[in-house]
């Protein structure tokens, strides 16, 4: 451990399930790194989908996890755990953690660090690590996109969707999105889908039908769940695969699965969270040697819309829900 660290920290924790106005800033102990994890000082922590869910009593930390909010960051390592051995003090990295984000001070899991890729900020940094692990385990892993091949994400212009689209572009994918207003498709398109398509105005399955010659999707990302399963069923071309990873309109719907015979379709799902430190540190192995240099190159870059300091976590949370924003949201420390 470093000699000079202070013994408390500025967290935002939760009250008590509620709205934004419950993320409060309290002073707590700085943690110390156990067996195999590093201390980060927290330039920057990522807000997601999953951090509004946890402040509304619907996602609880896994056992062990810190109770504080935050599931990324970025920042310099400031103390290193016993059996550590890939980072020293001084290091700039960001990394994906089961919680505990939203403070000065942060441990991580070491296989769960990455070097912050050379060119990008902390602040961008701590864009990166959840919505890179989420997008490149299901896309990638879980839905075996290729080179040549179609994709369709859902909620183009999120967080998981802005880099769903770069990613599938710069891996050789043809590219669709669907987002809630023309200003959100434009910025998809910007970033490399073919088409962004207005889901309040048009009918994606119809447009994206049109634009394959009745062929369809091979992978489709899917975050709404509803009566979007049956329509991305419809959508998939033989072979194809559906991969779900949230369920904005509901998990529990009435499906024709005639078809997921007929196309021999793939239907599956996941998530981040639970999964174990071995798990999430083979993932950060394969983005380091695959994702990494195209982010210091610049081929593709996080899109961060709001950056807020840590103290006012609740207006980062208030804009989340929203839906208003393009890309990230970041508490900057």
């Amino acid at each position: 451990m470093a000699t000079d660290l202070p013994e408390t920290m500025c967290a935002v924790e939760i009250k008590a399930p509620g709205g934004p106005e419950v993320l409060v800033p309290v002073l707590r102990p700085v943690p110390k790194p156990g067996k195999g994890e590093i201390l980060v000082k927290v330039v920057a922590a990522g807000v997601n989908r999953p951090d509004v869910l946890q402040r509304q009593g619907g996602y609880p930390p896994p056992k062990g996890a810190s109770d504080i909010p935050g599931l990324e960051i970025a920042g310099c390592v400031v103390a290193v755990g016993e059996g550590a051995s890939r980072f020293e003090q001084g290091d700039e990295v960001c990394a994906l953690v089961a919680g505990g984000g939203y403070a000065e001070y942060c441990t991580v899991p070491e296989p769960q660090a990455l070097p912050a890729p050379q060119g990008l900020d902390l602040v961008n940094a701590a864009a990166l690590p959840e919505t890179f692990f989420t997008v490149w385990t299901n896309v990638f892993d879980r839905g075996r996109l290729k080179s040549g091949e179609t994709f369709l994400v859902h909620g183009g212009s999120s967080g998981i969707g802005t880099t769903a689209i770069q990613l599938a572009s710069a891996f050789g994918a043809r590219v669709f999105a669907t987002a809630g207003n023309n200003l959100k498709c434009q910025a998809c398109e910007k970033l490399g889908a073919e088409k962004g398509i207005n889901y309040r105005e048009e009918d994606f399955v119809e447009i994206i039908q049109q634009a394959t010659n009745k062929r369809g999707v091979d992978v489709i990302l899917d975050m709404v769940g509803g009566d979007y399963i049956e329509k991305n069923i419809s959508l998939l071309a033989t072979e194809g695969r559906l991969v779900n990873i949230a369920y904005l309109k509901g998990s529990k719907v009435e499906v024709n699965f005639l078809p997921v015979m007929l196309k021999r379709l793939t239907l599956t799902g996941s998530t981040l969270r639970p999964r174990s430190v071995a798990e999430k540190g083979a993932i950060a192995r394969v983005l380091e040697e695959k994702v990494w240099p195209l982010l210091a190159s610049g081929r593709i870059a996080p899109v961060i819309e709001g950056r807020i300091p840590l103290a006012r976590a609740a207006d980062a949370h208030r804009l989340m829900e929203t839906s208003a924003h393009i890309g990230k949201i970041v508490l900057v420390v």
